[in-house]
């Protein structure tokens, strides 16, 4: 299989969705509350299924510099676990400082072009049921605390859900499809 052509790395600062909505998705993730978001993490687990099942159009870019459906949804899986283990240390730890995680990197190091169609839909799925169940047993004394982003940037338990689940809407979008 020949080396996909390289995408533009993704340097924007996203955490102003967190005060408005998302001009490009729609989505407002300040309007959603903590216990919205297990569901919503699990529906759009489905949603990325569906486009799994393209098999016409699962590995093919619309263009050059943007991911197939198959490479969007191996970077999903992945932020569904990369959260996972930021919402645990969170709960677990005061105020833990979590390393820099390069997207970028992980899709050429993870060879995400060329992972099987199949076993990506079951491993987000199971990825996003894992996360969604850990925001699910959060309680609201929990809700608050916080962690930082190695740039500084500071997440309550909650911010870092929105945060989240905007990553997984807006890439829905990117894939002309929605919740």
């Amino acid at each position: 299989m020949p080396e996909p052509t390289e995408i533009a790395p993704d340097t924007k600062d996203w955490t102003w969705v967190l005060d408005r909505p998302c001009t490009e998705c729609g989505l407002s993730a300040a309007d959603l509350a903590l216990g919205d978001l297990p569901d919503l993490l699990r529906t759009t687990a489905l949603a990325y299924g569906d486009a799994l099942r393209d098999r016409a159009a699962v590995r093919r870019r619309p263009d050059p510099g943007t991911w197939s459906p198959l490479e969007y949804a191996c970077h999903v899986r992945d932020v569904h676990r990369v959260f996972a283990e930021r919402l645990t240390r969170m709960l677990d730890e005061d105020e833990p400082t979590f390393p820099n995680w390069d997207q970028d990197a992980a899709a050429v190091e993870g060879r995400y072009a060329e992972q099987d169609p199949e076993a990506v839909d079951l491993e987000l799925v199971e990825a996003a049921g894992t996360v969604a169940g850990l925001y699910a047993r959060v309680t609201p004394e929990q809700s608050g605390r916080t962690g930082l982003r190695s740039n500084g940037s500071r997440f309550t338990v909650l911010t870092l859900g929105r945060y989240h689940l905007h990553d997984v809407v807006h890439h829905l979008h990117d894939l002309g499809r929605r919740v």
